[in-house]
């Protein structure tokens, strides 16, 4: 039988020592860590609100798909117009049969 090796998933101390020798090599090779006093903004001009960039844009054309709609509008009429399957012939139902006095005498499996 064989023995499959399943990757090792990372905990967090793992993480956090990923990411501390990132840091570390980040600050050999030249980099710096500038602090950022806590509430200040990234924003240069802290005056206007944010823009959401979606809506910036003059509105672009569309293409005129009334063809298309219409294909598949005709497409599901013609399977609307084509008749029913007809469903599964009657099963035969079982019938008790009872005396005069209401007790069962036998049953029949009757077609309607």
């Amino acid at each position: 039988m064989k023995r499959e090796i399943y990757k090792h998933k990372a905990n967090k101390a793992d993480l956090r020592n990923d990411l501390d020798r990132d840091i570390e090599s980040f600050l050999a090779k030249g980099g710096q860590i500038v602090n950022v006093e806590a509430g200040e903004t990234a924003l240069e001009s802290r005056v206007a609100p944010l823009r959401t960039p979606i809506f910036n844009e003059p509105r672009t054309s569309r293409t005129p798909l009334d063809d298309v709609v219409a294909t598949l509008d005709e497409r599901r009429k013609a399977q609307s117009r084509r008749l029913p399957k007809r469903g599964l012939k009657p099963q035969p139902k079982k019938r008790v049969i009872y005396d005069d006095f209401g007790e069962a005498v036998r049953t029949v499996w009757s077609e309607d």
